[in-house]
């Protein structure tokens, strides 16, 4: 499973999770809206900045849209 976090307005992260869908991938939607939501980002990533993915399975994180759609490629 994948943690995404996003903010529902990012046409980046929309572009992330339409390819998502359409390639029928489980993504764990985190939406930065939320303070706790935004903290953990940066507690994780360093910056508030989205789409930022989590594959735990693989210890691998990355911001920008379309690094993390070359990356679920590899993964499908």
């Amino acid at each position: 499973m994948f943690d995404l976090y996003i903010m529902e307005t990012c046409p980046y992260c929309k572009k992330v999770l339409a390819f998502a869908e359409e390639k029928g991938i489980s993504l764990n939607k985190i939406d930065i809206a939320d303070k706790a939501n935004e903290d953990a980002l940066i507690k994780l990533g360093g910056k508030r900045q989205v789409p930022f993915l989590v594959d735990k399975e693989r210890n691998i994180q990355m911001y920008e849209s379309l690094d993390i759609i070359e990356y679920l490629k590899t993964v499908i």
